[in-house]
């Protein structure tokens, strides 16, 4: 397969490639900062040198850039499978935040995936084929103390999953929406994880990658994965 991971130099997005360069599936790498893609690259063809990975640096908030990146792809090969992961997170309260923290989360939460998405699924409709995840966080699911703008985001990217679901099912593309609870990632640095409290990022690869093994003609809706002991 030809996998495109947004936001895939660090944290869920690179276990999600390395786990698909474990088992040779070629891949195009996005974030907007060139140096983090191009060490997760070399990293992970330092493992798996028979894969071969390309990376492009870009804010894909901005729809130019996700058409860029898309095109960027496209010259290169077909594409079977999109992973949305891009994404950042912030605390607040909807209620006294100022209103640009709202823009930004939506900017990076959502439109990334929007444009994204939008700019390969000309390719996809027409290869009659592809498997799109959407990273939605179980802040898609409920309202939480301090979610803020971010869970706004995040239920918005829910929606965009599931009318993507309903429409490109007849066209034999498949759409997951992910829900992973807390994760050792940079959203949680300084956070004391020698209990194992929470999740590591390849718990989630794992279940990204066996969701996209499935025959033609199944499909996982969605994977709502938590820490064992719950929520923080």
């Amino acid at each position: 397969m030809k996998v495109v991971i947004t936001g895939g130099s660090r944290g869920i997005g690179k276990a999600i490639a390395m786990k698909f360069a474990s088992h040779g599936h070629d891949l195009f790498l996005c974030s907007k900062t060139l140096d983090h893609l191009i060490a997760a690259k070399n990293e992970i063809q330092k493992l798996y040198p028979s894969v071969s990975v390309d990376v492009f640096a870009a804010d894909l908030s901005i729809k130019e850039r996700a058409i860029e990146f898309a095109n960027f792809v496209l010259s290169k090969s077909t594409v079977d499978l999109l992973v949305n992961n891009c994404g950042t997170y912030q605390p607040g309260q909807v209620s006294t935040d100022n209103e640009d923290v709202l823009h930004a989360m939506m900017d990076q939460n959502f439109y990334s995936s929007f444009y994204t998405t939008r700019a390969f699924l000309p390719h996809l409709i027409q290869k009659k084929s592809g498997h799109i995840f959407n990273l939605c966080s179980i802040a898609s699911l409920q309202a939480y103390e301090g979610g803020g703008f971010y869970g706004v985001s995040k239920y918005a990217l829910l929606g965009l999953t599931r009318n993507l679901r309903h429409e490109l099912k007849n066209h034999g593309i498949k759409v997951t929406a992910v829900f992973p609870g807390a994760v050792m990632t940079d959203s949680w640095a300084g956070f004391d994880n020698s209990e194992n409290r929470i999740m590591v990022a390849s718990d989630i690869a794992d279940m990204v990658y066996a969701s996209s093994q499935l025959s033609p003609q199944a499909v996982v809706e969605d994977i709502i994965i938590r820490p064992q002991l719950g929520d923080l």
